[in-house]
């Protein structure tokens, strides 16, 4: 089931760590295209095996699909985020083991979005 939103209730991440609270938030609710915008238009989603999912067409149809199996995100214990001038390394230990790895792009808007997400990168 797909869950439409107004873009206008949408909230952007006004600091990196909200970025994965956001993205389980949406997720649990089927809000495909607001989890899409917490990614840059030419971001990269490691997506199972050796593939990855480029750009937002690519990330928002994994999205579609995945949620479709009925999944449920929960959010883990997240890392302290890494700065450095407008990136941000972010990880969070999800319920299950495993590590996530991603980082971040400080926006002309002083929001954030994500420019790479290694949703497993150990178990």
């Amino acid at each position: 089931m797909r869950i439409i939103v107004s873009p206008e209730r949408r909230k952007p991440a006004r600091d990196p760590q909200e970025l994965a609270q956001l993205l389980v938030a949406r997720a649990n609710v089927g809000d495909v295209d607001g989890m899409v915008e917490l990614y840059e238009p030419d971001a990269v989603l490691a997506i199972g095996g050796d593939k990855i999912a480029r750009g937002t067409a690519q990330i928002r149809a994994f999205y579609a699909n995945f949620l479709a199996t009925g999944v449920r995100f929960n959010v883990g214990e997240q890392r302290p985020a890494m700065l450095g001038g407008e990136l941000a390394l972010t990880s969070t230990r999800l319920p299950n083991g495993t590590m996530t790895a991603e980082v971040a792009r400080r926006q002309s808007d002083g929001s954030w979005r994500w420019v790479i997400d290694q949703p497993a990168i150990t178990q």
